[in-house]
């Protein structure tokens, strides 16, 4: 099983209830464990600032899955709970990214590793921080190299 650490953030309808959905489904997928996590935060909107605060929070799991498989499974239960694409950096529903997989470093079509905003993001560094400090130091040491 390989190590991985998810982002989540939601800002519309009940975004703390959205969080903890999407935990259990995480949970309930084949192949995959939380093995943490973070607390849940409020965070100011990144990019599209005119919107709702958002609630964030890390997992860090472990998975069965490649780290493409890993990003499908995210994107499939962000789907399954009702999330439709129409602004980028918009409001959202849910949002689960795939922050880091293992120490691998991936630029692929779909999937960049580490998350290429996450050291810029303190709604992702926070989080990460407290479940995953290494992690954390990783990602900035990855940016900033």
């Amino acid at each position: 099983m390989a190590r991985a650490w998810l982002g989540l953030g939601a800002n519309l309808g009940e975004p703390t209830a959205q969080l903890e959905q999407a935990v259990l489904l995480l949970a309930g997928s084949p192949g995959l464990q939380i093995v943490k996590r973070s607390s849940i935060i409020e965070s100011a909107p990144w990019g599209v600032t005119d919107q709702n605060p958002f609630r964030n929070m890390v997992l860090e799991v472990e998975t069965e899955s490649t780290p493409e498989g890993l990003l499908a499974l995210c994107l499939g239960i962000e789907q399954e709970m009702g999330r439709v694409r129409t602004m980028h950096w918009g409001p959202r529903l849910i949002d689960i990214d795939v922050i880091a997989y293992e120490r691998i470093e991936l630029k692929s079509p779909t999937l960049t590793l580490p998350h290429p905003y996450a050291h810029e993001r303190d709604f992702v560094l926070g989080p990460l921080r407290e479940i995953a400090p290494d992690m954390a130091d990783w990602i900035v040491g990855r940016a900033t190299a």
